[in-house]
């Protein structure tokens, strides 16, 4: 669909001088929130109207949009319209829940449901670019982007990454770009951002080319071939070299390897931070390098612009990249229609959450929810939760009980202008004949309302804040004085639900052995309190299931279900064996990990092969697994399906599992069914160190286990011949 415009880029290119040119390359802040230095609002207006800007980030309104394209359209010499981008991660008016809670539905129609919302409200607008879906697979509770993310697995981050793409872009082929029900989609970040050492935002990271091609490349390549238009450049570096000036990842793999026709843009000032990192000596070489090395535009810093025409008259950087760098934003532009459109219809302007938003997004926050734990308590004639309609009293205590802002990291210009509404308020409207006893951080408070009520919602977790962007914590566990809130709650003998508002997962093992029930709500949204009392009060039977292991203690990380096995596993008993001495073996809750209010049960895996040719796989044949699954509680309900992969004896050593599906299935009370998914070439292969890209699908067995979790152990055994 791009390369349909290739006629009018080569013309317009052809009228452009050398700044109109570096003009195109650059991207200016309205107002400067994301990273050092403030708004740069005089020189934005002076570049439009020179023609010497291609886009705008930080800006949105269709007043404020219009009044500033009319002067890149009306008085620019060859009047061709700016690009306006936002950051719309997880709504714009309407908060959905952030990311990794969507991950955590295990379903890509939630994921999707929210870029379909937030397209049509940004665009709405006058903004026809955000910068999502991030999908950096990261191993690291301790990094607050983590929220950013859809967590550990890339395959889970690769379904999610598509849907969201579909739901911004629409179909794959760019038809739907110039609609305004649909904006373009942003890859990021590029790449490997999710290994940052120690959990902390911007830090080196040191991989392998397995690694990253197994691992953090496989939902770019997916987002990318579901129709992506843009990728943005990650502040880390890969092996030793930044990722805004390196050769191997930007010009190699993505754009000689996997041929992308679209741009990539810098993140925040990381063309300019190459001199932090010691990579470039000043801001020309900074330039220089990006340029050269696969960088398409510039993000708010200057030096492509300010240096460019003596990078050209130096020989440092050649006219035939600087015209592809623009061709490249030229074509989106045409293929957005802005160069027909550049305006924005103010009568069509969406300016608050709509009705049906509001909706989308509580069906999307109580999907994303996962049922920790749920045990039968003494005296409630079975598990704490749902909660019945005949409890007559009940308290909502702890810090988050009362919260409004459940909108979590990186929330649209929805957070400031529409409360979330609060787990308290809903809890009451959700129980309207029921007495509602309200505590907040007090414990000696929360224990006397717990006591004089026949069941107590703990409400704790941690403000947004703290998760997100430069919010790394060495300490991920609950913060100061809601353990002892907990344990004082506990200590009254009543029956109480703790309720998780996060970004991050979190270490839990010093209380979660006291409290009966535990439900992972995350950071929800605008709606999160309706759809935490849909859950409690069983309106909805939560089935999602967790996109990242929980560990026991920091001490733990990096722990992950994707691990490589080593030459001493764990064992119990042995002693020189891979473990630690003062903690058992595995995360507090495992990847996959869910609960319900209903029981399942599902059958060992059945493949339609037991063994394959390796060469019919790789024409495109494949094995077709099959699941039973049966409902056998009482209650209507959700479970996940997942299949994960084992090579048993590879040439490079494979994870001990791996998720090759997983399918979210609705069954009522004593309702069966098959699940099937099909396992090709891509499933059963990997990645080697050749830094040139081998993929390689070798002879021998293949472990295939399916159930409800990273833990399953039904198996069937494969063998590649």
């Amino acid at each position: 669909m791009l390369r349909t415009h290739d006629d009018k880029v080569k013309e317009l290119l052809g009228r452009m001088t050398t700044e109109e040119k570096l003009g195109q390359v650059q991207q200016l802040t309205w107002s400067g929130a994301t990273g050092p230095g403030g708004g740069q609002t005089a020189e934005i207006e002076a570049a439009a109207r020179a023609g010497k800007l291609g886009s705008v980030l930080n800006l949105h309104g269709a007043k404020w949009t219009n009044d500033l394209q009319r002067l890149a359209v009306e008085e620019s010499r060859l009047g061709i319209p700016l690009l306006f981008g936002f950051d719309v991660i997880h709504g714009f008016w309407t908060t959905f829940p952030i990311p990794l809670a969507q991950a955590a539905a295990f379903d890509p129609a939630v994921a999707e449901a929210d870029a379909r919302v937030s397209a049509v409200e940004t665009r709405s607008q006058g903004v026809r670019w955000t910068f999502s879906p991030m999908m950096d697979v990261t191993h690291e509770p301790r990094w607050g982007r983590i929220a950013e993310s859809c967590g550990e697995d890339p395959y889970l981050n690769a379904a999610l990454a598509v849907a969201k793409v579909l739901g911004y872009q629409g179909p794959p082929d760019g038809s739907g770009l110039a609609s305004k029900h649909h904006v373009a989609a942003c890859a990021k970040h590029f790449v490997a951002y999710g290994g940052a050492e120690g959990g902390r935002d911007y830090n080196t990271v040191d991989v392998s080319e397995q690694r990253l091609r197994n691992h953090y490349l496989p939902p770019f390549k997916a987002a990318l071939d579901a129709g992506a238009t843009t990728v943005m450049a990650a502040f880390n570096t890969v092996g030793g070299v930044p990722a805004h000036a390196n050769n191997h990842t930007m010009n190699t793999i993505l754009k000689e390897e996997w041929g992308f026709e679209g741009f990539v843009v810098s993140d925040y000032t990381g063309v300019m931070e190459l001199v932090a990192h010691g990579f470039a000596e000043d801001a020309a070489h900074a330039a220089e390098l990006s340029l050269n090395h696969g960088l398409d535009m510039e993000m708010v810093s200057t030096h492509i612009f300010d240096h460019g025409k003596e990078l050209l008259a130096a020989g440092r950087i050649s006219m035939d990249r600087l015209d592809d760098a623009v061709s490249r934003i030229l074509r989106l532009k045409f293929a957005l229609g802005l160069f027909d459109d550049p305006y924005t219809d103010m009568a069509q302007e969406i300016t608050e959450p709509t009705a049906e938003a509001r909706a989308a997004a509580r069906d999307a926050a109580a999907r994303s929810m996962v049922l920790l734990k749920n045990d039968d308590f003494p005296g409630n004639d079975g598990a704490v939760l749902p909660i019945s309609p005949a409890t007559a009293s009940i308290a909502v205590v702890g810090p988050h009980a009362d919260s409004v802002d459940q909108h979590g990291t990186w929330a649209g210009p929805g957070r400031l202008h529409f409360e979330s509404v609060s787990i308290l308020a809903a809890v009451r409207e959700a129980a309207p004949d029921a007495d509602i006893l309200h505590s907040g951080s007090d414990p000696a408070m929360a224990a006397a309302a717990a006591n004089a009520a026949d069941l107590t919602v703990v409400v704790v977790g941690e403000d947004s804040a703290i998760s997100g962007e430069a919010a790394a914590r060495s300490d991920i566990d609950l913060p100061a004085g809601q353990q002892q809130l907990i344990e004082a709650v506990a200590a009254t003998g009543k029956p109480f639900v703790v309720v998780l508002v996060n970004g991050r997962p979190l270490t839990i093992g010093s209380w979660v052995d006291r409290a009966p029930a535990i439900l992972e709500a995350w950071h929800a949204g605008i709606e999160a309190g309706h759809a935490v009392a849909d859950v409690l009060f069983g309106k909805v039977n939560p089935g999602g299931k967790l996109p990242v292991s929980f560990p026991r203690n920091v001490g733990q990380i990096p722990i992950y279900y994707n691990h490589e096995s080593t030459g001493r596993p764990y064992d119990q008993v042995e002693k020189y064996v891979s473990k630690y001495l003062d903690l058992p073996d595995g995360p507090q809750f495992a990847f996959g990990h869910g609960l319900s209010y209903t029981t399942f049960a599902t059958g060992a895996p059945e493949l339609s092969h037991e063994e394959i040719p390796v060469d019919a796989l790789e024409r495109g044949e494949s094995v077709e697994v099959t699941v039973s699954l049966a409902n056998t509680g009482s209650l209507a309900g959700d479970e996940v399906v997942q299949v994960y992969v084992h090579d048993v004896a590879a040439s490079v050593a494979q994870p001990v599992r791996k998720l090759r599906g997983f399918e979210r299935v609705a069954l009522e009370p004593g309702e069966e069914c098959l699940v099937r998914f099909r396992l090709g070439a891509e499933d059963l292969g990997f990645w080697t160190n050749d830094p040139s890209g081998t993929y390689l699908v070798e002879r021998g067995r293949i472990d295939v286990y399916a159930g409800t979790s990273s833990q399953a152990q039904s198996r069937a055994s494969l063998r590649l011949v």
